[in-house]
């Protein structure tokens, strides 16, 4: 056991290490954007003085090693500064203050609730129809079914996002009016509402995300069918069916973990082009309007958010494989 807390402290120390890392390299990135927030917001009638008031006013006349470690430090409380896009200015004269500055919280946090349902939702249908469909081509490989799963796949995973969301919309939007094409939920939506709005992104995330975890499944599966305690489970006269799900699977749960992690990763830092196709308000949809604006403050805690969301579903998934598989635990 002592082990086991050992490994796992290692792993999670390697990871803040690691967020370290990326938000040294999320603060220089986006900085380093060409362009200046003050200077398009004035545009050409601008001033130097009043550029200057406004930088004064962001705090964008501070050094650079000073603003990170503000940012960093505000960020270990929660608190991601504030909006420029929000900023209220008083005047634009040389003597220009900003009041009623918008935080970067309270943009995010509907926004990232938004992206969590669709992320569920996609885990929801994306983890079970994989892991069954991997399942049953292992059972039947070779097959016509395992032939047509593997083309089907392949082919949705081969295709561009968007490409998959307007063949969707056009198959079950236009075509079919079954769900509608655009995915503006909102809070005061009932459940089944929002689940109705939200289905075509989930159904193309699912397209996406589904023939990592089937092929990964099939091929762990069938990876451990040549192992002994298989084959005394054939000479038992199990049936096939049952050694794979209650004998291979459980083995070849370490590996599938890692895919499915990195899976739900995606659905949350991969959303970005979904959500603009759909116009689904989520931290994606987000982190492109605030692109066009130079919205520093903004991209800076949605490209952080896509970080700690995928660095920390790696962690997930090799706790959980260390738990699952005892050979990990040995040391080396």
């Amino acid at each position: 056991m002592n082990n086991v807390a050992m490994i796992i402290s290692k792993r999670l120390g390697l990871g803040v290490l690691t967020m370290f890392m990326v938000s040294v390299i999320i603060f220089l990135a986006v900085n380093m954007l060409p362009g200046d927030f003050a200077q398009a917001l004035l545009g050409q009638s601008a001033t130097p003085e009043a550029v200057a008031a406004i930088r004064k006013d962001l705090g964008l006349d501070k050094p650079f090693y000073t603003r990170y470690f503000d940012w960093l430090v505000g960020v270990l409380q929660f608190d991601f500064g504030t909006s420029f896009a929000k900023a209220n200015f008083s005047s634009y004269g040389g003597t220009s203050a900003a009041a009623n500055f918008g935080t970067v919280a309270d943009q995010i946090a509907p926004r990232f609730a938004n992206t969590l349902f669709l992320a569920g939702v996609t885990a929801a249908i994306a983890v079970p129809l994989s892991l069954t469909i991997g399942v049953l081509a292992a059972l039947y490989r070779y097959s016509i079914f395992d032939r047509i799963a593997n083309i089907s796949t392949l082919t949705s995973i081969s295709s561009p996002e968007f490409f998959v969301a307007y063949v969707l919309i056009l198959l079950l939007a236009v075509l079919s009016p079954v769900f509608p094409s655009l995915s503006n939920i909102h809070d005061g939506m009932d459940f089944a509402t929002k689940l109705q709005k939200t289905m075509l992104p989930a159904l193309t995330l699912t397209l996406v995300v589904t023939a990592h975890m089937m092929r990964m499944t099939r091929a762990a599966i069938i990876n451990l069918l040549a192992s002994p305690y298989i084959e005394m489970a054939r000479l038992k006269g199990l049936s096939p069916f049952r050694i794979i799900v209650f004998h291979a699977l459980p083995n070849a749960l370490a590996p599938i973990i890692n895919v499915i992690a990195l899976n739900l990763a995606y659905l949350i830092t991969g959303v970005v082009v979904v959500e603009v196709v759909f116009v689904y308000p989520g931290v994606g949809q987000l982190f492109v309007d605030s692109v066009k604006i130079r919205d520093i403050p903004v991209v800076q805690a949605c490209c952080l958010v896509f970080a700690a969301a995928y660095i920390s579903l790696n962690l997930l998934a090799d706790v959980m494989s260390i738990l699952s598989n005892p050979r990990l635990r040995l040391p080396k």
